[in-house]
């Protein structure tokens, strides 16, 4: 069945990865982004809609959300992936870090949410396979378990982001399964040196890179399933048992 998903954050790494592979399977795909990299192009030539969207402003979500009302049709997901790695350090102010943080992390899904439910309800109410219900899909992060030293505002976000999955889960039960996926390092980036991926990959029982596929098959197992909401799953390599 044909599916439209709007992805949050598609310009790179694993949103990118996502929208393409979507893409490829014959879904519709929706995609916000904030910084124009070549990916938004070749995506929009696979056939994605683009919407360059500021998830720091709630008027460019509302709009957002509004324009998405009314041209489309139908919603079966959302993937919440947009994120910003922003440490405790960077120049602004504690009271600015942590609205940031909280307004990527918790405002902007919470806004989107509620203003996209009606939509995903009415996919799954309309839905004619064996399963019957839409997802929402949280991208939080292995640190709002564990806490982080440096990017204490970030982790209270994603864990505040992990709390809303809960409520969201009850809330639009039985139409819409809504769980999160908490990763840990999944991709390393270009500028990482041979001593940052021995340093990081040591954290794990699982010492390796895990790859956009891990989290791309697993949000199709949540997709797919008909009974597993509010969860939480960790991929994190086995971190908590080191």
């Amino acid at each position: 069945m044909e599916r439209t998903i709007l992805i949050t954050g598609v310009g790179k790494r694993i949103g990118y990865a996502l929208a393409k592979y979507y893409l490829a399977q014959g879904h519709h795909v929706i995609g916000t982004y904030r910084t124009h990299y070549d990916s938004i192009e070749q995506l929009g030539k696979l056939g994605a809609s683009l919407h360059s969207c500021d998830l720091t402003d709630p008027d460019a979500i509302d709009k957002l959300v509004a324009h998405i009302n009314q041209h489309h049709e139908r919603l079966d997901t959302i993937i919440h992936n947009a994120s910003d790695w922003l440490p405790d350090n960077n120049g602004l102010s504690p009271s600015d870090t942590m609205a940031r943080m909280m307004q990527i992390h918790v405002s902007a899904p919470y806004q989107i949410n509620l203003g996209l439910a009606p939509l995903l309800v009415a996919a799954a109410k309309n839905n004619d396979d064996s399963i019957g219900v839409s997802n929402i899909i949280h991208i939080t992060d292995y640190v709002a378990e564990k806490g982080s030293k440096k990017h204490i505002a970030y982790a209270a976000s994603k864990a505040a982001l992990h709390n809303m999955t809960l409520s969201f889960a009850s809330l639009l039960a039985p139409h819409v399964k809504v769980n999160s996926i908490a990763p840990a390092m999944i991709l390393f980036n270009e500028h990482d040196d041979d001593a940052y991926k021995v340093k990081a990959l040591a954290k794990a029982i699982l010492p390796r890179e895990a790859g956009n596929n891990e989290i791309i098959n697993l949000i199709d197992y949540l997709q797919g399933s008909h009974y597993v909401t509010g969860r939480s799953y960790a991929v994190d390599g086995g971190r908590h048992l080191k």
